[in-house]
């Protein structure tokens, strides 16, 4: 049996064919309300099918919200398990968004649920919290290693409630923030053409060239569309690190349902606006 192709060369290829765009799937109930859909398990899986449908062959990345699935118990998880067999399917690479974050035997299990192969919920990369101590995610950074996924660590987020712990500096001088980059720097050293384990850093936070993102990994940026950033604002918030930028897009895409045709044009329209503004042209 052949490696399995590790998930920051998969990204790495899906950004330069299909354009750098992750699309967010949130089927929270006023969006399922603007589609005309009931806040209940139909509303849920007719909303998540015409996503991905319409979506999972033409972007990058797709990135469900575990927890408007949750909501739902099992009949909610057996929907999301279903998009993202069918996402996967159609060539799109699932970022699971479930900020999973615990220690030991727990952090185990959470990493199992998501980046064993043969689990229900396997995906491609999975977004982790480290703020129990970045050691406490190993669980989960040898698991990816192994079954070819990769992990998204909370970084430089961009409510504002964050910066209270990732702005707080340590005893040797360095950001909270700093010292998770500085992590992923080494979990990604030596990997072309790119590392498998990357930060969450909001699209929305102006400058920050105090901040090395530079670290070989992915940035998944949210904040484009209707929490107010723009494609054109990436080169300036990322750096040279912008060409690694995977922004994150989801009401701002998906306010154009239930019509798949507008969907899919949303998503071109984000994905032309935001290649253009990293490549310069």
């Amino acid at each position: 049996m052949s490696p399995v192709e590790p998930f920051g060369a998969r990204l790495r290829r899906a950004m330069d064919e299909r354009g750098p765009l992750c699309v967010g799937i949130d089927p929270h109930a006023s969006l399922l309300a603007e589609w005309g859909l009931n806040d209940d398990v139909a509303g849920l899986e007719r909303f998540s099918r015409t996503v991905v449908e319409a979506l999972a062959g033409r972007v990058a990345a797709l990135k469900p919200q575990s927890a408007f699935y949750e909501r739902f118990g099992s009949r909610g998880l057996a929907v999301l398990e279903k998009s993202v067999e069918e996402a996967r399917a159609a060539g799109a690479l699932v970022v699971m968004d479930a900020k999973r974050g615990d220690i030991g035997s727990t952090m185990s299990a959470y990493a199992e649920s998501f980046l064993r192969e043969d689990a229900p919920l396997f995906s491609d990369a999975l977004t982790v919290s480290p703020y129990l101590g970045y050691g406490s995610l190993r669980p989960a950074v040898d698991l990816a290693r192994e079954s070819g996924a990769g992990l998204f660590v909370l970084a430089l987020t961009s409510n504002p409630e964050g910066a209270e712990v990732q702005h707080a500096v340590r005893p040797d001088g360095r950001s909270v923030a700093a010292t998770v980059l500085a992590h992923l720097a080494e979990e990604n050293a030596g990997q072309a053409p790119l590392g498998s384990f990357g930060a969450v850093v909001g699209a929305t936070l102006g400058d920050l060239s105090s901040y090395d993102l530079d670290m070989g990994g992915p940035l998944l940026a949210p904040g484009i569309g209707a929490q107010g950033a723009t494609p054109a604002d990436l080169p300036r918030v990322f750096g040279p690190a912008v060409r690694n930028v995977v922004p994150s897009v989801s009401r701002g895409v998906l306010r154009h349902g239930p019509e798949a045709g507008a969907l899919r044009d949303a998503a071109e329209r984000f994905a032309e606006e935001i290649r253009t503004a990293v490549t310069g042209g």
